[in-house]
């Protein structure tokens, strides 16, 4: 899906106390940001930012930073926050428009408690797995910063990439913690669950919502 251009948008990001400018810089870091020394966790690919906004507020305890590549798609996010009164802004949320390629220029080894990846482009031609964010390149990327025990969670519609990440994951030799073909129906992995706007979208369309949880170790 083509993307509209919105001229504006790179302008108000770089001027947004939301957004991080300069990530690279924080490398190792982060915690200064947030000013305390919480379980950092991100969400490559935030959308609109529905989501992370959402887990924010219901985590205090933990510092999450969405990664969005688009500044069109970052800037719908930006708004989202504007919009809120001062009180209902969560302190524990940053966000980043940069590359997830250059996530291990961004992050320390062991920095990242959590990685969400929710409803990523499929890149349905074969030429392009190495573009998927479940692809066992990205995931060399992500055990380079995830700690110890830290964790991706992955939900999709697309059932070609959600059985992909599934080999994917067994070839990089990950543990798979839980894994679900119908996330709405199942009582374990559905509780507490916060759906984003792509989410809520396909689920009325009837589609099923696949989900996965995996960790290093």
């Amino acid at each position: 899906m083509r993307l509209r251009n919105i001229p504006s948008a790179d302008h108000i990001i770089a001027e947004s106390p939301f957004c991080i400018q300069t990530p690279a810089i924080h490398r190792g870091l982060w915690n200064e940001i947030f000013q305390n020394a919480n379980p950092v966790a991100i969400e490559i690919g935030m959308g609109k930012g529905q989501f992370l906004l959402q887990l924010a507020h219901s985590n205090p305890h933990v510092n999450y930073i969405g990664i969005e590549k688009y500044t069109s798609v970052l800037l719908r996010a930006v708004q989202k926050l504007e919009r809120l009164p001062n009180g209902q802004i969560p302190p524990n949320l940053r966000l980043i428009c940069m590359n997830a390629e250059d996530i291990a220029e961004v992050f320390a080894p062991g920095e990242i408690s959590n990685i969400y990846l929710n409803f990523s482009d499929p890149w349905p031609k074969k030429r392009h797995a190495r573009r998927r964010l479940t692809s066992i390149e990205f995931l060399s990327l992500y055990e380079q910063i995830l700690t110890e025990k830290g964790t991706i969670e992955f939900k999709t519609d697309n059932r070609l990439l959600f059985d992909f990440s599934l080999e994917q994951l067994q070839k990089a030799h990950w543990n798979l913690k839980a894994c679900t073909y119908d996330l709405h129906h199942d009582n374990d992995l559905n509780t507490n669950n916060i759906m984003t706007e792509y989410e809520e979208k396909f689920s009325s369309l009837g589609n099923p919502i696949f989900k996965l949880i995996a960790s290093r170790s």
